[in-house]
């Protein structure tokens, strides 16, 4: 989401990239230290990670578009070329417009 490589992440708190990864995806706990110097290179407030949990204990339900668009970013994340990302950015930009002029609603004005 912020446009770092786990690579580049990973260079900016001193961990490997091996390191990294196991943090995204859930392998290795993270230590409140290492999450607030997360927190601290990604200019986001601790809380940032907590946002959106809730009390509840049951597991919430993703929609086939969140899943969608988490894997996006997961694929996008993976892509070590920067010249590349910014390419599949601008195209995303690029279909987004052409998307919001095609829709009827938008063309007249009215909520959706």
């Amino acid at each position: 989401m912020m446009g770092l490589s786990q690579q580049q992440l990973a260079r900016l708190i001193g961990v490997t990239y091996q390191q990294a990864h196991k943090y995204e995806r859930g392998l290795n706990r993270i230590s409140a230290g290492r999450l607030f110097e997360i927190a601290q290179v990604l200019g986001v407030p601790v809380s940032w990670f907590f946002e959106g949990l809730s009390t509840a204990t049951e597991a919430q339900e993703v929609s086939p578009r969140q899943r969608m668009c988490l894997e996006l970013a997961r694929n996008f994340a993976l892509i070590d070329n920067e010249k590349h990302q910014e390419a599949l950015s601008q195209m995303a930009r690029a279909l987004a417009a052409q998307s919001q002029l095609d829709d009827p609603e938008v063309k007249s004005g009215e909520p959706h």
